[in-house]
């Protein structure tokens, strides 16, 4: 899943950049508020953190803006301010959810969690396909009885790959969803990552869960979907 983030505080924005890299998630961040709207209207982001004060377009503005471009992704706030006012207004405006400075990592994290929760049609913190399962908490993938051991970027792979089962995916979908701005490197990328998700999940296990749809892209599909 990628996150924007949107944070003039370069120390601040750099660690959670880190942490969410570190939990699989793919991060960008822009240092102001022109840039925030403007990475926000070339990629489709699963979700924004957005600081309220921001150089140049402050939090307020931001949201509104992309709100106004029919930009849904949800908002979590960031702010120093506490007040229920300055509450209200943010969510008003069109935020998710609002997280006041200083705040701990680890609820920063589960509000995350929260919010992709909330814009997926599965609102369990676990994901299942056939007997496929991943704890989005816990972060522990088992398909059957076996535990499967994931890399970050394997592990953020499949979550989006069972965030939406049963749909055809190509590959710049995957790639926008998965990777973020500072990757660089081979262009069949997804390919490369999707043999090695395979050899996990599916090679010893039946049935098949993980397709090739030829000329298209790939498909996590229940096993009563075909």
């Amino acid at each position: 899943m990628r996150i924007l983030i949107v944070e003039d505080e370069t120390t601040l924005a750099n660690t959670l950049a880190r942490c969410l890299r570190e939990e699989g998630y793919a991060a960008d961040i822009a240092y102001d508020g022109e840039e925030g709207v403007a990475f926000a209207e070339t990629v489709i982001y699963d979700l924004i953190i957005l600081d309220l004060m921001l150089p140049r377009l402050d939090g307020m503005e931001v949201i509104r803006r992309l709100r106004n471009e029919r930009i849904q992704a949800p908002v979590l706030m960031l702010t120093a301010r506490d007040t229920v006012a300055d509450k209200v207004r943010g969510l008003d405006a069109g935020a998710d959810d609002y997280l006041t400075k200083p705040f701990a990592l680890a609820e920063l994290l589960a509000r995350v969690r929260a919010l992709l929760r909330r814009e997926s049609e599965n609102k369990s913190t676990v994901l299942q396909v056939g007997d496929l399962t991943m704890d989005t908490v816990s972060r522990q993938v088992r398909r059957g009885e076996k535990e499967i051991n994931l890399t970050n970027k394997e592990y953020a792979l499949l979550e989006y790959l069972m965030r939406n089962p049963n749909r055809v995916l190509n590959r710049t979908q995957i790639a926008e969803h998965v990777w973020d701005y500072d990757f660089s490197g081979m262009s069949n990328i997804v390919d490369v990552y999707i043999r090695y998700l395979r050899r996990k999940i599916d090679d010893n296990f039946e049935p098949k869960l993980l397709y090739t749809i030829r000329g298209s892209g790939y498909s996590l599909r229940e096993p009563s979907a075909d």
